[in-house]
Order: structure tokens, then sequence, then C-alpha cells
């Protein structure tokens, strides 16, 4: 603050440090003080003395009279100090009075001010200016030195104030303590902003400066209890009014104004912290809803994955192959993206909450982003084994209808084979044969006993198929079985049945000639050549499934070694054709006339040259069959290099992009938000390169239609690719959310760049496995090296242990970087607190223990308000009206100390 001394004649000007400035000041001039001037002074300063004096029941008429005995002297200091002065000399003498003026110079000296050569002799005799000058020292000591603006005080920051004020205001501007007031708009101004139902500032004048003076004289005096100091004819007639003069009147308004400046500074801290407290319950919900509908989709999803319901047909079990692979393309991303905003969401909000000293942030019972993290574990649990489940009973499937037709088929040529077979077997033909007839009967039942032998390794590959189909539990086992059963049945009812005939025939055996051994031969020959041609036919017919070139090749040359058997087949044929051959020459040279039928066989040359043709046929068809299965193995593997060549390439580009987050995160590179960019880059350069990955899954797709399963070229699968990508999205978008997070600290704890830098070196230098993370030792170290007295002592010990309760709180063993921040920005930055809410309501509620509905409303913004009515509780003190709140509690709940 300023003040002015009077020394010998001449002024001087003394500044905060008491030090004397130049004399070639303003206050030379008083020492040919302006009559107006004088004028304006005495009655101002008497005003604002008897403003003061008016509490002690007294008033002074001459200002330089009326202190003289220095009595209302000493009484004025009592009042606006609050603290009692020596007693005073009661005598009248001159001496008596320079007694009680020099106490009174005295006390104005104890209070920091220095009083130089100014003599209680010069109030003593009256001199006016002395007196003046000796009250404007009071006036600036007790009325405008504690003044403060923005750092500025006394004259700099009343005049601050002032501006402030009245700058939304037309036609006010105010420079300075002089001209600035002349028209009375800058103290109707003044009144207006604090008291807007005094004056109506709409209807004022320029050019009314004497109207708007005495309005303001008037309203201040009526309803602000500010005595009028000055006169509005005074003031507009000086070129320049006294500026001492306007100061004092106008440190009134400030003073008076005073207790509403308060109010609106805690009003202004306490919005404030409701802004915080609002913004953080809004992130709350928002974490709790997208928490739900995560856990909700994942409860949903499970079942699914955990149905192990087979299908009974391969296009229904494709289609849930189908179905698992929309579900990783399309439907499970989005919710891997959920999961990872939602813990973005609950890391950002705990540093708010922990940056603006709240209590940490507890979700639900259930929703915490532990349970959140085991129910995703558990979905990629089930998911993982849905899929090897899929794959494989796509493979048993394959297998049961590759089993299932070949069962038919093999069934079919069985049956019809043994088609007749009984009812033939029951004949009692031989009863009524001739001779030749029951030979011949003789000679046809052993080569259908020879037939029947060689059909038995038919009926036991029918039995042993289905035995297969049941181990592999053919949907329609039912049928097979019975089937099987009857196939089985029949047999052994034709072995009854061969071996009763034999008996009956061998019983009429000695009525049997010879048998034509032409015939017999034939019959002998052909029956086993034409099972063979059955099974030739069979086999070329046969349908086979392999999954590598290395497995029909092997088919192929298995083909190979059949077609080497054709010319001994062909000669076998001849020589079973040149048996007919001689029968029918035997037949013409003896004149032989022949039924046409040979009696031991159903089976005529023509049958045997039929089948041949056809065997001769099936041989290029199976060549064609297999080597068109040549080119689709050799599709399948170029579909397997193709796959293993991205994936190659794909699963090292992760894990290099994953290492580089890791360096980007600990290394020092520059500012936060260049770090932020850097990190940004790599995340758009990681969100380029997904159209790799959706070409690899392509590849996978169409290696999965083929029905490949293996792939020896490479050890990535498909699932390793899709593990390594979502961890590596998870990785970025966190990293990312980590700087946000020291940005966000480091704004709103006023950390300076540097000091983020000084944090991160000591903290990389400490990190000595460079994995982000620092064990306790080190952290004990990093702490030593950083000034914090942690020596081996019990002290230190507790010390060190409370500091890991708050770096460490889930004990995991380690220090993270950001949990080093945080510690570190706590320990170097304020924050609001309790009390100090506290203080602010008690501001707002005049000093009570408690505030009323009414008071919130008037003091603060509608939707703040409402929000403190709505959650504070009832006061239950004694000295409360009805409806009181209690906003004691209220303030502590804000900050974890109690619930709202």
């Amino acid at each position: 603050f300023i003040f002015y001394i009077i020394r010998g004649g001449t002024s001087y000007m003394m500044n905060e440090e008491h030090q004397y400035m130049t004399p070639e000041d303003e206050w030379d001039r008083d020492l040919l003080l302006d009559p107006a001037w004088e004028k304006q002074q005495r009655k101002t300063f008497t005003a604002w003395c008897n403003s003061h004096l008016r509490k002690a029941g007294t008033q002074i008429e001459n200002i330089e009279d009326d202190f003289r005995n220095g009595l209302k002297l000493m009484l004025l200091l009592e009042v606006i100090s609050g603290e009692r002065l020596p007693k005073p000399d009661k005598g009248k003498m001159r001496f008596h009075k320079i007694a009680n003026v020099n106490k009174a110079l005295d006390f104005i000296c104890s209070k920091g001010v220095k009083l130089v050569s100014i003599g209680a002799e010069e109030i003593v005799d009256g001199n006016t200016k002395m007196t003046l000058g000796m009250i404007w020292t009071i006036i600036l000591r007790f009325a405008i030195q504690d003044i403060s603006v923005e750092e500025t005080s006394a004259k700099e920051g009343l005049l601050l104030w002032c501006q402030r004020k009245t700058a939304p205001y037309r036609n006010v501007n105010v420079q300075n303590f002089h001209i600035s007031w002349k028209d009375g708009l800058a103290l109707c101004a003044l009144i207006h902003r604090h008291r807007p139902d005094l004056i109506d500032y709409s209807k004022l004048k320029k050019d009314d400066p004497i109207g708007n003076l005495n309005t303001a004289f008037e309203v201040a005096e009526k309803y602000l209890d500010i005595p009028k100091m000055l006169d509005a004819e005074d003031i507009v007639n000086t070129p320049k009014p006294d500026e001492k003069a306007i100061m004092t009147y106008v440190s009134c308004f400030y003073h008076a104004f005073a207790g509403a400046e308060q109010a609106e500074t805690a009003a202004n801290r306490i919005c404030k912290v409701l802004a915080v407290n609002q913004e953080n319950e809004k992130l709350m919900e928002e974490y709790e809803k997208l928490a739900s509908e995560l856990l909700e989709w994942i409860r949903k999803t499970i079942p699914w994955l955990e149905n192990r319901t087979a299908e009974h047909h391969m296009r229904a079990m494709q289609q849930k192959l189908e179905d698992f692979r929309d579900y990783r393309r399309i439907h499970k991303p989005p919710r891997v993206q959920e999961k990872c905003q939602l813990e973005i969401n609950f890391n950002t909000l705990q540093t708010k909450l922990r940056l603006s000293n709240r209590p940490a942030f507890m979700p639900s019972e259930g929703k915490m982003v532990s349970d959140i993290a085991n129910a995703w574990k558990g979905l990629e649990q089930v998911e993982k084994g849905y899929e090897e489940w899929l794959l494989t009973e796509i493979r048993r499937l394959e297998r049961l209808d590759h089993l299932a037709e070949k069962f038919k088929q093999k069934c079919s040529l069985h049956q019809s084979w043994t088609s007749g077979k009984e009812e033939l077997l029951s004949m009692k033909d031989y009863e009524s044969a001739s001779l030749m007839e029951i030979r011949a009967l003789m000679r046809k039942h052993e080569a259908f006993e020879s037939d029947l032998a060689a059909h038995q390794d038919r009926v036991e590959q029918i039995a042993a198929i289905a035995q297969e189909l049941n181990e592999l539990d053919y949907h329609d086992a039912s049928s097979v079985n019975t089937r099987c059963q009857g196939i089985c049945d029949q047999w052994d009812n034709l072995g009854t049945l061969t071996q009763k005939r034999r008996d009956s025939l061998e019983r009429v055996e000695k009525l049997w000639e010879t048998i034509d051994q032409l015939y017999l031969e034939f019959a002998k020959r052909a029956a086993p050549f034409n099972n063979w041609m059955d099974g030739a036919m069979e086999d070329l017919q046969d349908m086979f499934i392999v999954h590598s070139t290395e497995e029909i090749h092997s088919l192929i040359t298995a083909h190979d070694q059949f077609k080497a058997t054709l010319p001994e087949a062909d000669k076998e044929r001849m020589a079973t054709m040149g048996i007919q051959s001689e029968i029918v020459k035997i037949a013409q040279t003896y004149g032989i006339k022949l039924s046409g039928v040979n009696p031991y066989t159903n089976l005529s040359p023509q049958d045997i040259t039929n089948k041949w043709e056809t065997v001769k046929h099936l041989v290029p068809l199976r060549d064609q069959m297999l080597q068109e299965e040549v080119a689709r193995q050799q599709a399948n593997e170029r579909l397997r290099r193709q796959f293993a060549a991205q994936a190659n390439i794909i699963g090292p580009w992760i894990q290099t992009k994953m290492e580089e987050i890791g360096h980007v995160s600990v290394d020092i590179a520059g500012s936060l938000e260049e770090q932020m960019n850097s990190l940004k880059q790599y995340e758009q350069n990681i969100i380029n390169y997904k159209c790799n990955i959706d070409k690899l899954e392509g590849d996978h797709q169409l290696s999965q239609e083929s029905l490949i399963f293996d792939n020896k070229h490479t050890n990535y699968t498909m699932e390793h690719i899709r593990v390594g990508w979502e961890q590596l999205l998870t990785t970025i978008a966190r990293t990312i959310n980590e700087v946000e997070n020291q940005i966000l600290t480091r704004d709103a704890k006023g950390i300076s760049q540097e000091q983020l830098n000084e944090f991160r070196a000591s903290f990389n230098h400490f990190d000595r496995k460079r994995n982000g993370m620092m064990d306790p030792d080190d952290f004990r170290a990093c702490l030593i090296s950083m000034g914090y007295d942690l020596v081996s002592s019990l002290a230190g010990e507790v010390e060190f242990a409370r500091i890991m309760t708050l770096v460490d709180s889930n004990n995991t063993g380690v220090v993270t970087f950001q949990a080093f921040i945080d510690f570190m920005t706590r320990e170097t930055a304020e924050t609001d607190t309790a009390d100090q809410v506290m203080a602010s309501f008690k501001i707002l509620a005049s000093d009570k223990s408690y505030i009323t509905v009414d008071e919130l409303r008037r003091e603060l913004p509608p939707e703040q308000a409402e929000y403190c009515i709505s959650r504070m509780t009832r006061y239950i003190g004694a000295d409360g009206p009805a409806g009181a709140l209690d906003y004691i509690s209220f303030s502590s709940a804000l900050y974890g100390e109690s619930d709202l």
C-alpha cells in the first residue's frame, strides 16, 4: 500500500517497505493545497471518521479542532483497530493534549507505519494540512492497505476491483480515482453490480452527473450504511476531483460489498467441486451401463459356445462353423473394443477421482474390471474349446458319411448276392431228380459253398463297418444295426441251410453219376474269378477320403499295383472261357444237345465277359478320379503355403509392434503431447495393417472350407494371430490412455513438462529390467535418490511401507510408471479438501452450522443448487429451522469421509 507523510513542510511518498520516494510527486502539490481539494478532503475525511466514531456514540464537527486534545483520535483508532490504546491523560493542559496525540501516533507506528518528522504539536496546534495528512495515513493503513486483487494491493488493487466490477456497464471506464468518477455513473454501476434492486441503471444519463452522483450518495447512505462524504456540485465543478477523497469514499463500497465478494468466491469453489462430482458420477453411470451390457453379452454367449450338441448332418455342422466365424469376425471385435474402452474409462475415472482428492470408484458387485476380465477369460476358454469341438465333429461326420455310404454299398451288393439263396437251399428238387440231375445238384452245391466262403470276408467287412459307426456315434446307428443284424442272421441261416442241403445230397450221393467235369471245372474257376471281379469293381468304385498328397499318392500306387494284376486276370478269364469253348466243342463233336445252362453255376460266359468289360471300363475312371484328387490336394497345399507365407509375416510384425510400443511407453522422447502423437501414429499404422489380417482371415476360411485342418509350413494358427492382434489393439489403446492420464495429471496438478521428464528419467534409471516397472528395492533406491529419508531404521521402514500401500494397493510386488507418477504428483501438488469446501459453505451460510434451501438457491447456479438440495441430509441441531440442511456431512461425503 501507499501512504504519505508530511515532513518539515514537504510531503513524501512512502512505499510498502517504508522507503521514502522522490518528493517531486503529487504530494508536493499539497504544499499549495487546492482549496477545492482541501474542501473535499475535509468533508470526506470528517464523514469517514464519523462513520466509525458513531459506533462509540460520538462524532466530530471540525476535523482540525476536534482531534487537538487527542481523545477522539485515540477513540477513533480503538474503533477501527478493535484494540485498546493506553489510558488517555485527563488534564486539559497543552502537555496533556500532546501526550494523548503521541499515544495515538505511537499506536499508528506500531502498525508498521513510520511517521517521520510529524509531531503531536502540529495536531494540537490545529494544523489543517498535517491533520488531513495524518487522517489519510490512518485511512490508508486501516481501510485500503488490506485490499488485494490478483496479487496487487492498496491503490492498484482497489482500482482493479473497480474496473472489474464496472467493466460490463456502458459509458463507464474507470482509469483513476479522479476524472473517471465525475459523471457519477461509475458509483451507480458499483451499486447496481452488487444490488441491482437499488438502482435502475438503464435510466441513468451521462449528461446528468449531479443527478447520478446524488442518486449514488443517497442510495449508499440509505441502504448500504455508507455516509455521504462528498458533494456532487464540488466534484462536478472541480476540473480534477481530489483523489484521496474519492479513494476514501470508494473504499467504503469495497468493504460494504466484501461479504458478497467472499460469498461469490465461496460459491465458485463449491460449484467447481460439485461439477467435478457430477462429471465423475456420469462417468460412473456410463461405466456401470457399459459393464452391465458387456457382462450380459458374455452371459448370453457362453451357453451358446458351451452347447456341444452335435448335428447329424455335415451341412448343419458346417453352418455352425460359419456361425462361429461370423461371431469371431463380426460380433466379437466390437466387444473387444468395448472391453478395452471399459478399462480405459475405469482408469481415466480413477485418475480424475484421485486428482480431485475423491475416493476411488468401486463398481457394483460383480462389475469390477477384474470380474469382467475373468468373465472374458471364461468366454475365451469355452470359445477355444468350441472351435476344436466343431472341427472334431466335422471330421467325425465326414468319416461317418463315408462309412455309412460304404456300409450301404456293401450291404446292397451282399443282399443282391443272397437274394433267393435261402429259397434255393430250401428246395428239395433232388427228391424227383435223375441221377445225372442229382449229381449236377451236388456239384452245383459245392460251387455254392465255394462262393459262400468267398463272401465271408464281405460279411465281416459289413460287421466291422457297423461296429465303427456305433463307436463313432452315428445318428442312424439303429437302422445300421438292424440291417447288419439281418445280414448276419441271414448269413447264419444260409450256413445252416447249406449244411442241411449238403447232408441231404450226400445221402443220395450213390445215385449220382459222374458229372460233366468241364461244367464243374468252369463253375469252380468262374466263381472265384467272378468274385474277384466283384471285389475289383467294388474297389474301383470305392470312395476314399484323404488330407494330403502323400495319402493320394499312396492310393495311386495301390491302383497301379492293381492294374499290374490285370494281365494275369485276363489269362484266368481266357482259361475259364476256354473251358466253355471246350464244352461247346465236345457237344458239337459228339452231337450233344446242351440245355444252355451250366448245371453247376448260374454264371454264364456272357456274365464273365460283361463283368470283365465293366472292370476294364472302371479302371480309367478310377485313374481320372485319383488324378482329380491329386489336383485337389495340390490346391490345398497351395492354400497352406499361401496362408503360411502371410502368417509368418504378420505374426512377427505383431510381436515387433508390441515391443516398440513397450519402448515408447518408457523412453523419454520429448513432451507428453509428442509421445501422444507418436503413439497415435503407431495406432493409425496398426489400424491400416488391419487389411492384412482380413486377407489372412479370408485364406483361413478357404482352408477350412476345403477341410484343411493342419499346416506344417507355419507355427502360427489363425487363433494365434487373432489373439495377438487383439492384444496389440488393447496394448496401444492402454498405452495412449496412460499418456492421456499423465497429461491430465500434469494439467490438473500444475506439474511442468520438465518435472514429468525428471520423474520419467528417475523411473527409467531404476527400471533395471527395462520392463516398465520397479521392484520394491529399486523403488526405495529411487526415493532415496530423490531426497526421501528411508534409511534402515524403524521410522524409515514404516514410512516406506506407507508409501508402498499407496503405489501398490493390490500387492502385486511392483511399481508401475503410472503409479509412480501419481505418487509424485500427490507429493508436489495441492488439491482442494473437505475442510476448504466446508469453509466455503460456511461463508454462504453466514457462519451458521447449517444452510437453508433458499440460501443455496440464492448463492449457487440452479443445477448445482438442486444437486446439493437433493443430496444433503436434514440438519438435526436444535438451533436450525425446519428444512435446514447439513452441509458439513455433505462436504465430508464428497471426499469419501462418509456416505452421501
